[in-house]
């Protein structure tokens, strides 16, 4: 699936309604192209938490244009299933970054080390 709309005329075929029922729901897991516009950006939003997250923000609940109500989860489900095949878990993701050497350095907390506390004794 290479757009949201495209994801939402899929959505309609299984659950009936209109494109405009799901679009905000599809579009939203497909942002992330807005900052990565290659595969790469699925790995903000395409797994298991990014399903709960868009439940989280779109409501358990969706009432279609036809008064028929579907789990939101369904439809994250559906859209990351067409675009990976299966529901990866966050952790799935993490492990597939390779590590570079300014992902943990870490700068020395100065402002710590030039003013040592202080009691208050007023």
């Amino acid at each position: 699936m290479a757009h949201p709309y495209h994801h939402a005329l899929s959505s309609v075929k299984k659950w009936g309604g209109v494109v405009e029922d799901y679009l905000p729901i599809h579009s939203w897991f497909d942002e992330s192209k807005a900052i990565l516009a290659d595969f790469r950006h699925r790995a903000l939003r395409h797994h298991a938490e990014g399903i709960f997250m868009a439940e989280r923000i779109f409501g358990n609940t969706i009432t279609l244009s036809s008064g028929r109500v579907i789990p939101t989860r369904w439809v994250g489900e559906q859209h990351v299933r067409e675009d990976l095949g299966r529901i990866p878990s966050f952790a799935d993701w993490a492990r597939a970054i390779r590590p570079e050497p300014w992902m943990g350095k870490a700068e020395k907390l100065s402002h710590l080390d030039e003013q040592p506390n202080e009691s208050i004794t007023s």
